[in-house]
């Protein structure tokens, strides 16, 4: 079945498989002996993503006060929001019921108008922080300590700055990576230890500026390695000879680092590249994908199964399709930052144990509840307001048939009442828009106002002194302008010990930019139709064919590569 995009701005036509009907049957809702179908989507796969997408803040932090206690904390959300705010302790506390908000449910109103009442006045939780210790700063962080400034880390130790980064320890500036230590600005690496400016990198100790090698020590400016040791350009200096060397490397000096870095940047055009980035999957077309299963166009999961057009599965997420930021999920659709199983359009999910819930939003271990937002432990709600097991089997159909005569029924969350303003969302990463065309589809753009921070000397970037170790500790005291985007920042003391340690001159460019630059060399989640480049075997690759990178498929890539 062909469909064209609802969007105007999109109107791109996409194809609805025999497959995707298949899915919308099994996990439609049954209540009573009655199964509420699902009607398959109006939007193509990337507009459902982007509608989903700007209902998640990943990397804005905001000081405001707790709407319960009154205390300064830190939160995803700006203080001009229009809902109550809670930092953690009292949001998960007893002080408050989400029932007191509760609505009986108007057959006269749409239902998202309804929903979007209840949403401006129950509380949200501040940030999502699980387990931490001296993490003040940061958000989608669990078991973690001496965190700052990260987004997505898990079971880590001293990070800084680092996204979607797990098991690891003393890193700053990393992004996608597991079990580093001793890490700067490392992407989508495994087991790399005192290394940097590495990408695709796995196993590999005392590297530098190199692309996809595993089982390496001590190379620079080396890409396809394997196994070796002592080489420079992929080429074998020996031991001593690379000694020499390394000093050069690690100098402590911008300049020299920043000659460093476009050496490497040539590399990266040279480089032969594998279609994908996936290990050991089966029957998987997408990118980034571990251990994982029958997944169409998929990206970043690790152990996931039979998917269809999802996006950062962190662990164990299986039989779902069109959900972004999950982990220990099956049969879902349609959701957004979700764990649990049966979650039909649903975002903000906070346990596994969350089941048979449709419409919902930030709920924590409840199931069977109906447009709800808020609740703790409870079942059989709809908007907040508690119902009998028999009257809420016998609601739920009734809103349903009323949705589908407005057009809602099987419909995310609309744009026009989405937690974040456009350019404050995760959307605006991976859908860039320009703020006359946000505003020109009637979505919100937040105009930032940025704070200085508090010092006794403010310099431009450029005027930091070329060497970490000609860098004072009074460098704590001063507010840096980025030369990029003039935008202030302040180092930290546990940022240029680290500095220090690894022999690293000071950044000259704010973290938010760094950040945008890392995740720029990752490819984006779309696939090409394309030919490998030495046996012309068609291949689906998430590199840009207007790119410079040799693409090759698996088979050609290993015989080059070993």
């Amino acid at each position: 079945m062909q469909r064209t995009c609802a969007n105007a701005w999109c109107n791109k036509s996409f194809e609805i498989t025999d497959d995707d009907l298949k899915f919308y049957e099994e996990v439609s809702p049954v209540f009573g002996e009655k199964k509420e179908l699902i009607p398959p989507p109006t939007l193509c796969p990337p507009c459902r993503s982007q509608r989903r997408y700007v209902n998640r803040n990943e990397m804005h932090l905001y000081k405001r006060k707790c709407d319960f206690s009154g205390k300064n904390i830190i939160s995803i959300y700006s203080p001009d929001k229009v809902f109550p705010v809670y930092e953690s302790e009292s949001w998960y506390g007893d002080g408050w019921d989400p029932l007191e908000f509760g609505s009986k449910f108007d057959f006269s109103r749409p239902f998202f108008r309804q929903f979007a009442d209840l949403r401006e006045k129950v509380p949200r939780l501040a940030l999502v922080a699980i387990q931490n210790e001296n993490c003040p700063y940061v958000h989608q962080v669990w078991h973690s300590k001496n965190c700052h400034m990260c987004v997505d880390v898990g079971y880590a130790e001293n990070a800084l700055y680092c996204y979607a980064t797990y098991h690891t320890r003393d890193a700053v500036d990393c992004a996608h990576c597991r079990n580093c230590e001793l890490a700067f600005e490392l992407i989508d690496c495994v087991l790399c230890y005192n290394c940097l400016y590495l990408l695709d990198c796995r196993d590999c100790h005392d590297s530098y500026y190199s692309i996809d090698c595993q089982r390496c020590t001590a190379i620079a400016f080396c890409s396809n390695l394997r196994d070796k040791k002592y080489c420079v350009f992929n080429r074998e200096i020996g031991e001593e000879q690379w000694n020499e060397f390394q000093k050069k490397l690690t100098n402590g000096g911008y300049g020299d680092m920043e000659s460093n870095l476009e050496s490497f940047n040539s590399l990266m055009s040279k480089v032969l590249r594998r279609a994908d980035h996936n290990i050991n999957c089966e029957n998987c077309v997408g990118d980034y994908l571990i251990n994982s299963k029958n997944c169409f166009h998929c990206f970043d999961g690790d152990s996931s199964e039979d998917l269809r057009y999802c996006c950062r599965m962190d662990e164990q997420v299986k039989s779902s399709m069109d959900i972004d930021q999950c982990v220990y999920l099956e049969s879902s659709y349609e959701g957004m930052s979700v764990a649990g199983h049966s979650l039909l359009f649903c975002q903000g999910m906070l346990s596994p144990t969350d089941s048979n819930l449709i419409y919902c939003d930030l709920i924590y271990s409840c199931s069977d509840c109906f447009g709800c937002v808020g609740l703790k432990k409870k079942r059989h709600c709809i908007l907040n307001r508690q119902y009998s097991e028999d009257d809420y089997e016998k609601l739920v159909p009734k809103i349903i048939e009323h949705m589908l005569k407005t057009g809602e029924w099987s419909e995310f969350f609309h744009f026009r009442t989405a937690l974040f303003d456009y350019n404050e969302s995760v959307a605006a990463g991976y859908f860039p828009l320009a703020r006359d065309q946000v505003l020109s589809r009637g979505w919100r753009w937040r105009d930032q106002t940025e704070e200085t921070p508090v010092a006794f000397h403010t310099i431009d970037a450029s005027e930091l002194p070329d060497s970490i170790y000609e860098t004072p500790d009074d460098v704590l005291n001063w507010v840096i302008r980025c030369h990029k985007t003039d935008r202030p920042y302040k180092i930290i003391r546990q940022e240029l010990d680290f500095y220090r340690k690894m022999h690293l001159p000071t950044p000259r460019i704010h973290p938010d930019e760094r950040h945008k630059r890392r995740i720029a060399l990752r490819n984006p989640k779309k696939l090409w139709n394309m030919t490998c480049a030495n046996c012309q075997k068609p291949i689906a690759t998430s590199h840009s064919p207007k790119r410079p990178e040799k693409v090759v498929c698996e088979e050609c890539y290993l015989k080059e590569v070993y």
